[in-house]
């Protein structure tokens, strides 16, 4: 496809505005600085322009128009009832600066109560104290529990704890968030069922402990069955439990995080809460915390007073402070909000059924095309390793190709790393059986073809505007405009 400056042809204007009587604006600006000549911007019609973007858009993989099995990064169909609410002109034209109470107008009591009301709703939901909606991504919200944990231990005294643990299986940003936080990281590594050692997580425990790291379900979509041990363990050195919520969709409705024993936890709600994901945002990460901790979260905090009336406290001198702008990515808490209301509990308790049910169900459909090493029962994703395929020269990543030359997204690869040629897959909730079948059909398809015929899997993708690149030299040396 051309550029669109390669489809420009010169004098061809889409629009033309009269500027007679319109004086140079000379005035604005020194000589100096005004352009010479006119802008070197592509010149077309507006039907072009129009066609150009829209055939732009069709080679973009959406989940609105197709399957996205990542695992871990859970890529979640996004209901249009909630964008419909979140772009309702009361919601969408408020300012955070607009005043806050009755006596200013009430210009911003809606927006207040929404913040309020998901900061209920998701302690209910997590067994947590409290809730900030502040933390404007999941490893925002590491962080932010991570300096909760810093300054409990500060005023507690204890200078000397300067460790956190995490298990190997972990997402990536829960060591960067502890060693931004100022912390030690000691690495726990897995058993042979997949979860933490719980021998090993003992010998590692002592009095410079500041917490533990968990995830739970696992990366590798496995329930730690240790969990409530493990938090006792950590909670005898006077440590903290952080809960990464990244898999929160396997257990919600079922499990509440601190009713077994963690003290802090962050929500991804593009994961559990069917908000937009990917494109680099936009994203939300609200933190819970137990309630010896409440006082360290973050300001402004949303109250409710006795008239009903909602208002925002600032004075918490144990608080970590500002961690973001305002109140949080208010939109997406928005869409949040309408998708825990509209299911309800019963709803939600669905959720989690149908995304474990989902998972199993490509688990036992495909392990005995691929190797699967952790065979028992899974939650909401699962893992499987291309490494049964490597004897025929293909790997993961060629088998991640392949799939896209049948109209499906790879799923996530080479993680968690404790699986060689990982393939992880996270059919979520959403997805119905039919797609998940033609999913399955896909994988097999794909693994009998490595054994007839690896070469045409390794010269996949063959349907995209671009074909098989040099992903190193791609990545080191990109030249779009030679892409044509």
């Amino acid at each position: 496809m051309k550029l669109i400056f390669d489809k420009s042809v010169k004098g061809r204007r889409g629009t033309r505005f009269d500027l007679t009587g319109v004086p140079k604006a000379t005035h604005y600006l020194e000589e100096k600085y005004l352009r010479a000549g006119d802008a070197e911007l592509p010149e077309l019609g507006e039907s072009d322009v129009v066609r150009h973007f829209t055939a732009l858009s069709r080679m973009n993989f959406g989940v609105d128009t197709n399957f996205y099995p990542l695992g871990s990064c859970t890529m979640k169909y996004n209901p249009k009832m909630t964008e419909v609410i979140a772009g309702m002109p009361d919601f969408a034209n408020l300012h955070p600066l607009l005043p806050q109470l009755r006596s200013g107008g009430a210009l911003t009591q809606g927006g207040l109560q929404v913040l309020y009301d998901m900061d209920k709703m998701l302690s209910e939901i997590c067994g947590m104290h409290a809730f900030t909606m502040q933390p404007m991504a999941g490893s925002h919200g590491e962080l932010t529990g991570i300096m909760i944990i810093a300054a409990y231990h500060r005023k507690q005294g204890n200078s000397h704890k300067d460790t956190i643990l995490i298990p190997d299986s972990a997402h990536g940003t829960n060591p960067a968030s502890a060693a931004i936080a100022g912390y030690k990281v000691k690495s726990i590594p897995s058993d042979e069922n997949g979860v933490m050692d719980l021998d090993l997580l003992k010998a590692a425990i002592n009095d410079k402990v500041a917490g533990l790291m968990l995830t739970c379900p696992n990366t590798l979509g496995l329930f730690n069955p240790h969990v409530k041990e493990i938090c006792d363990l950590i909670h005898s050195v006077d440590g903290l439990t952080y809960y990464d919520g990244a898999n929160l969709n396997a257990i919600v409705g079922r499990v509440r995080p601190g009713d077994i024993g963690f003290d802090v936890m962050h929500v991804n709600l593009h994961k559990s809460f069917a908000t937009p994901h990917g494109g680099g945002g936009p994203g939300s990460g609200p933190v819970g915390v137990c309630e010896k901790l409440e006082p360290f979260l973050p300001i402004a905090v949303v109250a409710k007073d006795e008239d009903g009336a909602y208002r925002l406290r600032y004075n918490r001198p144990d608080s970590i402070g500002y961690i973001a702008p305002f109140y949080g990515n208010f939109g997406i808490i928005l869409r949040a909000y309408a998708y825990i209301l509209r299911l309800g509990a019963k709803g939600l308790r669905r959720v989690s059924g149908n995304a474990v049910l989902n998972a199993n169900y490509i688990k036992e459909r495909l392990k005995d095309f691929y190797e699967l090493p952790y065979p028992q029962v899974c939650k909401h994703e699962c893992v499987f390793s291309g490494a049964g395929q490597n004897e025929y020269g293909v790997h993961a990543m060629d088998i991640a190709k392949a799939l896209i030359d049948r109209g499906f997204h790879p799923p996530t690869m080479y993680f968690p790393l404790i699986v060689k040629e990982a393939l992880m897959i996270e059919p979520t909730e959403t997805e119905s059986k039919e797609v998940i079948d033609e999913f399955i059909e896909a994988m097999i398809e794909i693994a009998n073809e490595v054994k007839a015929n690896p070469q045409a899997v390794l010269d996949t993708p063959k349907t995209t505007p671009v074909s098989r690149l040099d992903d190193t030299l791609a990545a080191r040396q990109p030249n779009i405009a030679s892409l044509k």
